[in-house]
């Protein structure tokens, strides 16, 4: 099925300033109803993009979803478009910090350089604490800002000197929720050495890349000894993204983050991903409610039989597992003839039974 294209009116241009500077223009609209949610907001990915769709302030625009996921400005109705709008300028200087921004060689994107830029800081400690890296719940966006705000943390390595008596002294904080967040900050000492390489938000690391280098090196420290010729030896792991992991371990700051979150307790585990064949090249799409694992677990044992978990059904899809109150990409199986499994259909493909 093509992607649904819901129209609406773009209010609004905002520069969001992620993680590693990067400035991305986000375009705020009427909400609608695309693919099974309502949706404001969408990125317009880069200024480069946004000058060749030519999206202004006030025109009527078609949003969809990738992936039936992420919402996107798909075009604009131009034929729509009110008298006196203007093309949108890229912007010289970041808008949270006010520093000049800065395009590297042979890239799109415009980024914010400043290591101390407030938004940098913000961003990167809600992607270390995010469900997918250190999984540490119950600091969102406000909660972040607040702790920043009051000079109780600084950047990620700042949560584990957290103390109880500071935090039930803040505003909206009490004993239950201090010591909630004290209890999953905890926690998180021995997550999984993946996780902590996805949480420090090396530039082009995303969950798969950890979960490889994490397999290859038993420890941090490890990781950070190898040089771009030992990465690249890796399947999967290119060039590119060998230059930006020795590039990040590289700067002094970065391994002193490293050596702090050691010295306060983190003692990652590790335990080596098992290779094996069942699912050897082929790409494995999981959608609905599961009643045994939980999505990063039945996507780490797809890549532990050598497959390839990914979000989105297309015809070079293997396999669609399909739990409870499956939905859009179910229809979309079935549509292409895309072979669909239950849970325990495919659990029993790969010779897992799931107790225990």
């Amino acid at each position: 099925y093509p992607p649904e294209a819901v129209k609406t009116t773009l209010r609004e241009i905002v520069a969001q300033v992620g993680r590693t500077g990067t400035i991305t223009p986000v375009g705020i609209f009427d909400p609608v109803w695309v693919a099974g949610s309502t949706v404001r907001r969408a990125t317009l990915h880069n200024y480069e993009e946004l000058a060749r769709k030519d999206v202004r302030v006030g025109d009527a625009v078609l949003i969809e979803k990738g992936g039936d996921v992420i919402p996107k400005v798909a075009a604009v109705v131009i034929e729509e478009r009110p008298k006196g709008t203007r093309r949108i300028r890229v912007p010289t200087r970041c808008p949270v910090c006010a520093q000049p921004v800065h395009r590297f060689e042979g890239e799109v994107a415009i980024r914010c350089v400043n290591q101390g830029c407030p938004a940098v800081t913000r961003e990167a400690i809600l992607h270390f604490t995010s469900r997918k890296a250190m999984d540490i719940g119950g600091l969102g966006d406000e909660r972040v800002v607040q702790l920043l705000e009051k000079g109780l943390i600084a950047d990620y390595t700042s949560l584990y000197e957290l103390k109880r008596e500071a935090l039930v002294g803040l505003e909206r904080w009490g004993d239950k929720s201090a010591d909630l967040l004290l209890g999953q900050i905890e926690r998180s000492k021995t997550a999984p050495l993946s996780r902590l390489i996805f949480a420090l938000g090396i530039r082009h690391v995303g969950e798969r890349a950890a979960r490889l280098l994490a397999n290859r090196f038993d420890s941090i420290e490890a990781l950070a000894r190898a040089s771009e010729a030992d990465l690249v030896e890796i399947p999967e792991i290119g060039p590119k993204l060998a230059e930006s992991v020795t590039f990040w371990f590289s700067v002094p700051a970065n391994r002193e983050r490293i050596e702090k979150l050691r010295r306060l307790g983190l003692s990652p585990s590790h335990t080596a991903i098992v290779t094996g064949d069942r699912l050897k090249g082929k790409t494995v799409v999981v959608t609905g409610s599961l009643e045994r694992f939980t999505r990063e677990q039945i996507h780490a044992l797809i890549e532990r039989e050598g497959g390839k978990a990914s979000g989105s059904v297309s015809s070079k899809t293997a396999y669609l597992v399909a739990g409870a109150d499956a939905g859009s990409k179910l229809e979309k199986a079935r549509s292409l003839g895309v072979p669909v499994l239950s849970e325990q259909e495919f659990l029993a493909m790969v010779g897992e039974t799931g107790e225990g």
